[in-house]
This record gives C-alpha cells, structure tokens and sequence, in this order.
C-alpha cells in the first residue's frame, strides 16, 4: 500500500497532513498492513525532522505560483509549473500510488495533475468556508472531498463531500491542565494569560498593535506571544523599551515559534487567544478558549474573512479587521470578554460545540480504505 501526500508549502497545508499521516500509521500498526509507504510530494519539505518522525518520504518537485495580481513572476512559474508537472508524472509513476490525498495550495497542483493523467483515485481536503483554486478544479475528478467548514459543501458535487471537520495533530489538540500550565511557565495563578499566535512566520500587525498595548496589558494579564521567527528579536528590543522599568515586564513572554510542547501548554493556560483566521481557528476551537481573530484583508478569495466571520457566526470569537485593529480597541475587546464570565463561558462551550474531533481518524480511515481497494 502506497499513498502519496501533497500540498502547498505553508503549516496550513503541512501540518493537517502530518495530523492524518499519524493516523494512517496508527492503522497500518494496528491492522498490520504490510509493505505501506507513505510518501510527501510538494516543492518544499517544510518540516523534514517531522516527516522523518512520522516514517514519511519526501519527493520534491518544482511548481510555479499563479498570483491573482498582475507579476512577472507568473510568466516565469508558467514554465516553472509546466516542469513540475513534468517531473511529477515521472515520479507518481515511478511510485505509483494506491491513493493520493490533495491538501490544497498550489504546491498540490503537479501531483494532482499527474494522478488524474495516470488514473489514481483522489481524496481532496478543504480547509477554508470556500475552495482555493487547486481544490475547485480537482473537486471535478477526485473521488471523495472532506471539508472543514459545512459552509464549503455548496462549492463541490454534493454526492463527493463529506463534513469531517479539520485534521489536528494528536499532540497538540488537548492541552494540559491549566494548573501544569502555568507551573510550565512559571506564571500567576491569578491572572488571566492571554496567547498571541501569529502563525510560524509571525503576523506584522498582530505584533505591532501588540507592542503597543503592552504597558496596559501587563497590568491586569500575563502574555505569550508568538511572535514569527524572523519578527522575534525586533519585538523582544521594541518589547525592552516599551516596558523599561516596568515592575510587571516578566508577565510578558515571546517566543520565536511554539513548539508541540509549548502550543499544549500554552494552550493550557491561555484564557483568550489573539491570531488570524486560518486553520489554527481549528485548534482554537478543539482548546475551547475564546478568541479573537483578526483576518487577512487581501487573502485568496477573501477565505480568511470568511473562515472568521463562519467561526464568528458559530459564537467562538469576535472579529477585529485590520482597518480597525488599534491598540485600543484589542484592549477593550480582551476586557469586554475576560472580565465579563457569562460572555466567555458561552464563547468557550461555543468553541467546543464548533470542533468536530476525530477528523484526521475520518479521512486517515477512508485513505486507507481507498489504498486497498486499488490494490485488488
């Protein structure tokens, strides 16, 4: 049995991957299936100590990226693409896979195109309330399409969608209990934590406004906050000055990047969240923290405002957009919901009521159960 993962380059598209690959390992453990090899194909690795962790071989490719914006660069990734998926048919079928599972991003695209060519059944997975353009077009040939919101499902042929929810990584989906928590980060037992996520690349405004509420926030709560790796040691020199003699200073914690182990535990402590609006409103969701999202103005097809307008609507979080994100106004928001109990108690079981759990065991299942079948 060989199944073949593909997705664009970014933990968007990366991480829900790995979250089902640890599935399909755990079935292939517990069934004992025999010869199965578990393959990454995209044009960059991401994470390789992560795929290397979960028995998972990586194939590069080479693909271009189709800017909705007039570039260049497109007439270069023209030829880029045309290449990649070039490169991709001579790989898929050299592997020849039993299945291949589409992510989405333009990084899916070589693979997908190359197993449609060569026949192989096709699972695809959309994350956002409304398709990119990889997964529209392979909606038409794929056998099966799992989305994440309900919201997707008009998108797609309706005999071929299934509502599974969004694959999470098992380590990271349930955190610790608040008291480790915060023994983990040496924090308050009387304060609330708030915990800024700005993805692993960081989100400019997010810290910016951050940074300049930090003398008024540190007064009533404690922070962690993510701050992207190449934003850290901009923010923790700006963060020095802002909070100069400031007896509350140690209440503010950055970070480059939260780990597995740190993401649980801050998870554990956190009494509200600050991050966009991709698919770490998932994880959010499965914590059953009240958060605050603030989606990307300009993003493909407008899926971040979306995504956090859908989870709004569910009654998980409030949404600030970028025009009116202040200082001043996250401030009051983080007021307005930590200090009123009713308010966040609702927001919380409304967190827990939108996640769907066992998604990755869902779509792990079906993966497996494809594979084998084209095997006969």
């Amino acid at each position: 049995m060989k199944i073949i993962f593909t997705g664009g380059g970014t933990g968007g598209h990366f991480y829900p991957i790995i979250a089902v690959a640890e599935k399909v390992n755990q079935i292939i453990d517990r069934e004992s299936i025999i010869g199965a090899k578990l393959y990454y194909v995209s044009d960059n690795p991401y994470d390789r100590e992560v795929l290397f962790e979960n028995g998972i071989l990586y194939e590069e490719i080479t693909t271009g990226k189709m800017r909705t914006y007039f570039s260049w660069r497109n007439f270069l990734d023209i030829f880029k693409t045309f290449w990649g998926v070039l490169n991709a048919i001579f790989k898929i079928f050299s592997i020849y896979p039993d299945v291949v599972f589409g992510k989405g991003g333009y990084g899916s695209f070589p693979t997908l195109f190359a197993a449609r060519l060569l026949r192989i059944p096709i699972l695809i997975h959309e994350s956002d309330s409304a398709p990119g353009r990889v997964n529209k077009w392979a909606s038409y040939f794929a056998q099966k399409i799992a989305i994440s919101f309900k919201e997707a499902a008009s998108y797609f042929p309706e005999k071929k969608v299934a509502w599974t929810g969004q694959p999470i990584r098992s380590e990271i989906e349930h955190p610790v209990s608040r008291e480790n928590a915060l023994k983990y980060f040496k924090l308050e037992s009387s304060l609330p934590v708030i915990l800024i996520l700005g993805g692993s690349q960081g989100a400019e405004l997010i810290n910016n406004t951050v940074l300049d509420a930090l003398p008024k926030l540190v007064k009533d709560y404690q922070i962690i906050h993510q701050t992207g790796v190449g934003n850290f040691k901009n923010v923790v020199l700006r963060a020095e000055v802002m909070l100069y003699k400031n007896p509350d200073k140690a209440r503010y914690l950055p970070f480059a990047f939260l780990n597995p182990l740190l993401i649980k535990n801050a998870s554990g402590a956190a009494s509200i969240v600050i991050s966009r609006a991709g698919s770490t409103l998932f994880e959010i969701a499965a914590w059953g923290v009240p958060s605050i999202l603030i989606p990307f103005t300009e993003s493909n097809a407008n899926h971040s405002k979306q995504n956090a307008f859908n989870y709004a609507h569910a009654g998980a979080c409030i949404v600030i957009e970028e025009m009116n994100m202040t200082a001043s106004i996250l401030s009051s928001e983080i007021e307005r919901i930590i200090k009123n109990r009713e308010v966040w108690e609702q927001m919380a079981r409304s967190a827990k009521v939108f996640h769907k759990p066992n998604a990755a065991t869902k779509i792990a299942r079906e993966l497996v159960d494809m594979a084998l079948s084209h095997e006969k």
